[in-house]
């Protein structure tokens, strides 16, 4: 393991993208590189290779996944990544029952995992606005941090 911060995302109307673009903004304003991939491009084992695991999904339907996340999801099973950093973001509908539930979905399994949780899933309604992209920028910086007391 090197110091490295992974960040896989998947984004259907465009919403989460523009959050991960923002959280990868911070992560490079302090100086530290990060390997993005959308979902489908990823498998669950590439986050053996990362101190830091940045995940970003939408919630889908009634508080589901995202399709394309679902593979990567089962590929997480059985991943052993005590030690690791991790935080998830994504963008949310509060038309739906289930606010953000994936955010809460991939948080729940990378703590299973044995993942430290360093931030708590950042959940922004739709589309990011100025101040919202702010607060991802500074979601970035804290993986940034957390790189140190990995």
């Amino acid at each position: 393991m090197s110091d490295s911060i992974i960040l896989v995302y998947a984004s259907m109307t465009g919403n989460t993208e523009e959050m991960k673009d923002a959280v990868a903004e911070g992560i490079r304003e302090l100086g530290a590189d990060v390997t993005v991939k959308e979902v489908m491009d990823a498998q669950g084992s590439d986050l053996e290779g990362y101190d830091v695991i940045l995940l970003g999904a939408y919630t889908w339907g009634d508080g589901e996944l995202p399709d394309e996340f679902l593979d990567f999801y089962d590929e997480m099973e059985g991943l052993k990544l005590e030690g690791r950093r991790a935080a998830v973001f994504g963008s949310c509908d509060s038309s739906y029952a289930q606010y953000g539930a994936a955010v809460d979905i991939l948080s729940n399994k990378l703590r299973d995992l044995g993942c430290t949780l360093v931030h708590e899933g950042l959940k922004v309604e739709l589309s990011p606005s100025q101040d919202e992209r702010e607060i991802c920028r500074e979601f970035g910086r804290n993986a940034v941090r957390a790189l140190s007391n990995a």
